[in-house]
């Protein structure tokens, strides 16, 4: 499972990249954090099952050790 968490599925990560950053653009430091809490649950609803989400926590996690 590990690797397909951490294979790009995104066709054009760029692109994303680019929308991701424009949306906080103009925002306040606390607004940003509530977009992306916002992100979030939006995401975490959209892929609605919780082994994978437990999976995708911990690997973003284990990697802010490595950052």
């Amino acid at each position: 499972m590990k690797k397909s968490l951490n294979k790009n599925k995104i066709d054009n990560p760029d692109d994303f990249y680019e929308v991701l950053i424009a949306a906080h653009e103009g925002l306040s430091e606390e607004e940003s954090r509530q977009l992306n809490s916002r992100l979030i649950l939006l995401l975490s609803n959209t892929i609605g099952d919780i082994v994978i989400l437990k999976k995708l926590i911990k690997v973003a996690r284990d990697n802010l050790r490595f950052s």
